[in-house]
C-alpha cells in the first residue's frame, strides 16, 4: 500500500529492461518500494534489473517473459504479474517501446506493422487488462511512458511518434475514465534520453539521462501531476512547438 507521501511498496514494470525504467525503479526501492516484478522478452536484461534493484533496496524480485510483438499474450502476462506480487497492486509502469528503424517502416509494412503493435497495441491491450484489475481492488497507480514526440509528431520518427502520440491520447482518455474509482494514471512525456534504446543518434536540445527522469518522475509521482515532462522545461518548449507553423515545424523535424 502507498504511504501518505505517494511512494509505493510494490511495483510491476512492463518493459522491465528499460533504462527509464530502471532508474525510475532504483529511486524507488532506495526510498519504500521493497517488492519488484520486472516483465519483458530478455531474461539476461530483467535479471540485471532485478539485480540493481535489490542493490538499491529491494527485498523481493521476480521477472516474467513476454513478447510485446503479440498482443495475445497480455492477459497471461500481468496474471503472471499479480501472481507474483501476490497483494493489492499499488504502482504499474508501462514502459514497453522500441524506437523501431524509420527508413525502414515507412517502406515495409511488415516492419511498420511491429512498430505500432509494441508502441501502441501490445500497451493499450495491457492497460485495458489492467483497468480491471485495478478497479476491483479499488487502489492503485499506473505510470506510462510516453514521449513529447507524441505531442507533434516528427517526419524523422513518425512511426514511432504517431503510435507514442495513439498511446499517449488514450492514457488522457483512460485516466478520466478511472477518476472516482481509487484508480489513477500519470503520463510521463520524457524528450531525447540518453540509453540503449538512443545509442549512436545525435544528440537533440534539452537531451537528458535515466537518472534525470527518474528523478523528475519520482516527484511527479509523490505530487500526482497527471502529466509530467522530463526535463521540465519541455512542458513550456512543446507549448510552443506544437503550435508553430507548419512550414518551420516540417524543418525542425526533418533535423
Amino acid at each position: 500500500m502507498e504511504n501518505a507521501f505517494g511512494q509505493p511498496h510494490n511495483v510491476i514494470v512492463l518493459g522491465g529492461s528499460s533504462d527509464i525504467a530502471t532508474a525510475i525503479v532504483r529511486q524507488l526501492v532506495a526510498a519504500r518500494t521493497r517488492t519488484v516484478v520486472l516483465a519483458g522478452r530478455n531474461q539476461h536484461l530483467l535479471d540485471e534489473a532485478a539485480s540493481s534493484a535489490a542493490a538499491h533496496g529491494a527485498t523481493a524480485t521476480a521477472t516474467v517473459i513476454f513478447d510485446a510483438k503479440d498482443p495475445d499474450n497480455v492477459a497471461a502476462t500481468i496474471d503472471a504479474c499479480f501472481a507474483a506480487v501476490g497483494e493489492p497492486i499499488d504502482l504499474v509502469i508501462v514502459a514497453v517501446g522500441t524506437l523501431g528503424d524509420q527508413d525502414v517502416d515507412e517502406n515495409n509494412s511488415a516492419s511498420a506493422a511491429v512498430t505500432a503493435t509494441v508502441n501502441y497495441t501490445w500497451p493499450v491491450a495491457a492497460l485495458s487488462e489492467l483497468r480491471g484489475r485495478l478497479i476491483a481492488q479499488g487502489t492503485g497507480r499506473i505510470l506510462v511512458i510516453s514521449s513529447v514526440t507524441a505531442i507533434r509528431v516528427s517526419r524523422r520518427n513518425y512511426h514511432y511518434g504517431a503510435a507514442k502520440a495513439g498511446l499517449d491520447r488514450y492514457s488522457e482518455a483512460l485516466a478520466v475514465s478511472l477518476e472516482g474509482t481509487g484508480v489513477s494514471v500519470q503520463i510521463l512525456r520524457p524528450g531525447f534520453v540518453h540509453s540503449k534504446m538512443t545509442a549512436g543518434m545525435k544528440a537533440v536540445p534539452f537531451a537528458t539521462t535515466p537518472d534525470a527522469v527518474a528523478t523528475v518522475t519520482v516527484a511527479g509521482l509523490a505530487s500526482g501531476e497527471r502529466v509530467i515532462h522530463a526535463p521540465r522545461i519541455l512542458k513550456w518548449v512543446f507549448l510552443v512547438l506544437r503550435h508553430a507553423p507548419t512550414a518551420i515545424w516540417s524543418k525542425l523535424g526533418s533535423r
